[in-house]
């Protein structure tokens, strides 16, 4: 890699032993992707939830913390993905002590880098969208692909490691999709019925994952008649980076960088491939409960946004959730406050929901949680959730928030 005099300054520790650590982790990822050099990036997204990090990756925060705050601290502003218990409510899930003191670790090893604590996967909604154009080093998938497609920015996934190292150092190995030439379009996708509700935007995506390869492919989703909001985009992407592992997609006259096919293509578009009510339908049907036993029902996996959040106490509202039945909402903190302050969290609370601050369910211990609670049969409008929680020992099911709801209050899928 070509490196400039302040990387090479770096490289030969003349700006302590943490910022050496993170330019030679970077280096080697460079070379492993054959980055021409870095390119300089404004803002960094980093998993932080303690089941993520386990003992030896806080061991090594709390190793970085003890330098001095002018070798330590990040140099570009940095934020936090969900953490892994909401301080509130773990007894209540069945987390243990032990799993609050890692956790505990971490947020002081973090704070000491000058990390700040944002401990959510939607902050792009919450906190500071970035910009066409803008590099960025960001961990979620789902953040990731959003800043990519919808925002128009640009970030591989990072690693843990590789975001902190990019907040030290204020740069990443440019690659993927740093570069134009990957941003281009590779499949093309025409829908023949829009999705209605959020759940279908995020099986559409599981849909389109299904079908894709690699990384390296870049989607192009044709016929769309109207503008999705962010919320319906958040499911759609989340649920494709789960499904497809891929990192940008293209929708034609909605994402920045498609107003048209011959925009995102080089030459002519390949072939259309097309997705019917009968591909959303399948795709439900693969997550078709063999009974209509219910444990726990959960919305997560992307963090609720304000909008959902008062969707679901609009649908709580006057019932109450089944006595054998748990249900979980997740959200960022800044969202808990809103909702905390608009009365929507105690809507939620008088049905017998738990609003879950800063977390998210598949981050939190969530095969440890099903266990002590007896958890087995999940139900979610997350697409992104029911495609990871089956690796946790449940039984994921999906269905849309309405139907989550009315089967949360029966006891049973309805």
């Amino acid at each position: 890699m070509k490196l400039d005099d302040e990387e090479r300054a770096i490289a030969a520790g003349a700006h302590g032993p943490v910022r050496r650590w993170a330019i030679e982790h970077q280096i080697k990822v460079g070379r492993f992707f054959d980055a021409a050099d870095f390119v300089p990036i404004s803002q960094v997204h980093i998993m932080a939830d303690a089941e993520s990090l386990g003992e030896a990756c806080i061991a090594l925060l709390e190793e970085h913390a003890r330098r001095s705050w002018a070798e330590r601290s990040v140099r570009v502003p940095t934020v936090t993905d969900p953490r892994g218990v909401d301080f509130n409510a773990y007894k209540r899930l069945g987390q243990t002590d032990e799993m609050v003191g890692l956790e505990r670790r971490a947020i002081a090893a973090f704070s000491a880098l000058g990390v700040l604590l944002t401990n959510t996967c939607i902050n792009y909604q919450t906190v500071m969208p970035p910009m066409r154009g803008e590099h960025i080093a960001f961990g979620d998938t789902g953040s990731v692909i959003y800043a990519n497609s919808v925002m128009g920015a640009r970030s591989n996934f990072e690693g843990g490691p590789s975001a902190l190292a990019a907040a030290l150092t204020g740069r990443t190995p440019r690659y993927g999709y740093h570069l134009d030439r990957h941003r281009r379009g590779s499949r093309l996708f025409r829908l023949h019925e829009q999705p209605r509700n959020w759940s279908d935007w995020g099986a559409l995506g599981g849909v389109v994952g299904r079908r894709l390869e690699s990384y390296w492919q870049v989607p192009v989703i044709a016929g769309v008649d109207m503008p999705p909001s962010s919320d319906e985009l958040k499911h759609f992407g989340a649920a494709l980076a789960s499904f497809g592992s891929v990192a940008l997609f293209h929708m034609v006259g909605v994402t920045p960088e498609a107003p048209s096919l011959a925009a995102v293509f080089d030459g002519a578009p390949p072939a259309e491939e097309p997705i019917g009510p009968e591909d959303i339908a399948g795709f439900y049907g693969s997550y078709a409960p063999a009974d209509t036993g219910v444990d726990v029902v959960v919305f997560a996996a992307p963090q609720l946004s304000l909008f959902e959040i008062q969707q679901l106490a609009g649908l709580l509202a006057g019932r109450h959730v089944h006595d054998k039945v748990t249900l979980l909402a997740a959200t960022s903190p800044e969202i808990k406050a809103a909702s905390d302050r608009m009365g929507l969290t105690a809507t939620i609370a008088r049905a017998g929901g738990v609003v879950l601050e800063g977390v998210c369910f598949y981050q939190s211990y969530a095969r440890e949680i099903g266990e002590v609670n007896g958890w087995k049969r999940l139900m979610s409008n997350s697409a992104k959730l029911v495609n990871i929680i089956g690796g946790y020992g449940y039984q994921p099911v999906l269905a849309s928030m309405e139907r989550c709801v009315d089967s949360a209050v029966a006891g049973r899928i309805v």
